[in-house]
Formats: C-alpha cells, sequence, structure tokens
C-alpha cells in the first residue's frame, strides 16, 4: 500500500556544488554525502518536515545517473519517490495488473538499508516512480 511521498530525487553533476547552491541560495540544510554501491551513487539528503530532496551524483560512470546527465547536463528531477508498507508485497500487486518493475526483481537497498523498487516510467505517466519501505528509520 502506498502510504506517501517519500522525496524527490535531482540528479546533478556535482554532489558539493550543488549542497553549497541550496545552502547558500535557499537555507537549506544539506546532510551528510553517501555512497550506494549497489547503484553507483553518491547522496545527500535535505530533510524537509513532510518529504526530503535527494541529490543524487553518479560515482560510477556505469551508473544510471551518468547516463541521464549525459541527457541532461545540467542535471534534473530524475525520480520520485513513494513510501510503501511491503515493497514486495506493492510490486508484486502492481505486477499483476500489467506493470513492469525494473531491475528483474532484485532485492534493492537504499543507503539506510530499506528495501527499494522502481516502477518503469512507461507505466506510471512518463516519470520514474521509487517504492520505498520506511522499517529502518
Amino acid at each position: 500500500m502506498i502510504t506517501g511521498l517519500s522525496h524527490v530525487s535531482i540528479a546533478v553533476p556535482d554532489l558539493e556544488a550543488a549542497a553549497k547552491r541550496l545552502r547558500e541560495v535557499y537555507g537549506l540544510a544539506v546532510g551528510e554525502a553517501r555512497v550506494n554501491e549497489q547503484q553507483g551513487v553518491r547522496l545527500a539528503y535535505v530533510e524537509l518536515p513532510n518529504a526530503c530532496i535527494e541529490l543524487i551524483a553518479p560515482a560510477r560512470p556505469d551508473s544510471p545517473i551518468s547516463k541521464f546527465l549525459e541527457r541532461n547536463p545540467a542535471g534534473g528531477i530524475h525520480h520520485f519517490c513513494l513510501n510503501v508498507d511491503d515493497v514486495p508485497a506493492t510490486s508484486a500487486g502492481i505486477a499483476q495488473k500489467g506493470v513492469r518493475m525494473l531491475g528483474e526483481g532484485k532485492d534493492s537497498r537504499n543507503v539506510h538499508g530499506e528495501r527499494i523498487a522502481f516502477i518503469h516510467p512507461k507505466d506510471f505517466l512518463g516519470a520514474l516512480v521509487e517504492l520505498e519501505e520506511h522499517k529502518n528509520r
């Protein structure tokens, strides 16, 4: 079951420069950078009262974010993320309705160790959507 919006992910070519701009221009506090080796990305979060902004930069050349930045060199919104109670159950339920999930059913985790999965953009109005469990926070 979808329970709310978790975050919006913005792909950026330079994580430190993006964090500095958000701090200096908008007064937003950007958390410590982390690495998700499995997905080949560096991340930092701006925690807001009802959701967060995830800044995401490539950690290696074969990262999906590297490919996104090739098409969008200045960066931009990469995906948005919805909270769910149970990623496998939600994924299976929507797959029964014809929705394609990315990643071939492999167990994927975010930097917090929570299960995640991605819905194919063609099956969600052209937007890449991440599903994420929030049991560990």
